[in-house]
């Protein structure tokens, strides 16, 4: 039996079941693993390590740290106070989201910590307007990744050192830019398509709201400052430091443990770890395998950006870029571009690879994607219907990014810098 297309198989129908029946997509990923499983002869126990557990510890902190900003009316005040600044310009919001990540993340962080933070925010700021998060999240990602690549951010970092082990040097600056273009392109596309210039908020903007924080809604923004500080500027874990901050502002008693704990989006964070734990099975029985040979045979001098970058995008929708699908395709591409020939560059394979992989990075899966879709369901209280509904949106967009982003690797820009 083929058990790699089984694998494709058993998750797209987990997705479907969970969306048409409207079940917690995580409950049908969690138990069709084991039927999986018991059909591929995988152990249970092997079943189990599948769990993702660092992403599992890693919201649970977040959300509770929000849960508690969410108790106190710290975020609505907040959301309504940004609101009310932009005034009736919001369709500026997600430009102005856009440009502040990319700043933030090229001024050293990196990607991951400020799609984190960001996303959270902007999908909060979302369910205060009563409005799809889906522009605002995959904005905050787009943004987030487009600053990512610089030489003193960590993808940047990762991405320099392995390219300079198959010999590829001097590519700081384009690398860089191949990056921000990419990501600029697709959040444009977003934009429009999305109506991101017709954004309204269900808050009357003509009224400028009178707005102020009582004692604990103050403590609990400064306990959101130090998170921003400590895990932008200092590298702190986003997930740990979250744990303590909110163990610190409960000692405050800025808002009511147990309703805090209450609150959090338990069936969004088992959907997520539900999803994950049966990827992680899709990838050892080799259905990503079987989606990338499949890919590879498509493969000639215009379309091996394309290819690659398509590749790279489908994996990291499985699995971590920076962690396995940058050290895994990096260093393939000195001999894909000398097998495929017809003077194929280099860089234009390494920035097929990052820049799509990143854009994977707005899928309810992947960190930026997860949280976001976490911060929104835990304020606005979505039914399961319109959960999954956002999942499949969340999905649908990252889909789109690693399409569109893959086709404009094979256009030939990615050498324009060069």
């Amino acid at each position: 039996m083929n058990y790699a297309a089984l694998s494709l198989v058993f998750l797209i129908g987990a997705i479907l079941i969970g969306f048409f029946r409207k079940i917690n997509m995580g409950f049908v990923a969690f138990g069709l693993s084991l039927v999986l499983a018991q059909i591929a002869g995988v152990k249970s126990g092997t079943v189990i390590t599948g769990f993702p557990t660092k992403l599992f510890v890693t919201l649970l902190g977040v959300m509770f740290l929000f849960s508690i900003a969410q108790q106190n009316r710290t975020l609505e005040l907040l959301a309504r106070k940004i609101v009310n600044m932009a005034g009736n310009r919001t369709n500026l919001i997600p430009i102005i989201v856009y440009i502040f990540s990319t700043i933030l993340a090229g001024v050293g962080p990196g990607t991951v910590p400020v799609m984190s933070l960001m996303a959270v925010f902007t999908c909060s700021l979302a369910a205060e307007m009563k409005t799809s998060p889906v522009l605002l999240s995959a904005t905050s990602v787009l943004g987030a990744a487009a600053g990512g690549l610089t030489p003193i951010a960590p993808t940047g970092i990762l991405g320099l050192s392995l390219a300079e082990e198959q010999g590829i040097t001097g590519i700081e600056f384009p690398y860089a830019a191949n990056m921000v273009m990419a990501m600029t392109v697709y959040f444009i596309v977003i934009y429009i398509v999305l109506k991101g210039y017709r954004l309204k908020s269900a808050v009357d903007l003509s009224v400028k709201e009178k707005i102020s924080f009582n004692t604990q809604q103050k403590i609990t923004l400064v306990g959101i400052a130090v998170l921003v500080v400590t895990v932008i500027f200092m590298g702190f874990d986003v997930g740990l430091m979250s744990y303590t901050i909110a163990f610190v502002l409960l000692l405050f008693r800025v808002a009511d443990e147990k309703k805090s704990v209450a609150s959090i989006p338990w069936g969004t964070l088992l959907m997520i770890s539900g999803i994950n734990m049966l990827m992680a099975l899709v990838i050892q029985l080799g259905g990503i395998d079987l989606l990338a040979s499949g890919l590879a045979k498509l493969m000639s001098p215009v379309t091996a950006p394309g290819v690659m970058g398509l590749t790279a995008g489908i994996m990291s929708w499985f699995s971590s870029t920076s962690g396995v699908v940058m050290p895994t395709l990096i260093p393939t591409v000195t001999d894909v571009a000398a097998q495929v020939g017809g003077g194929v560059s280099t860089l234009a394979l390494l920035s097929a690879i990052t820049n799509t992989a990143s854009a994977a990075g707005m899928s309810p899966i992947s960190t930026g994607g997860s949280m976001g879709l976490a911060a929104y369901t835990q304020i606005a209280n979505p039914t399961e219907e319109e959960r999954s509904k956002l999942f499949i949106q969340l999905f649908a967009v990252s889909i789109g990014g690693v399409i569109v982003i893959a086709l404009f690797g094979m256009t030939g820009v990615y050498g324009l810098f060069m």
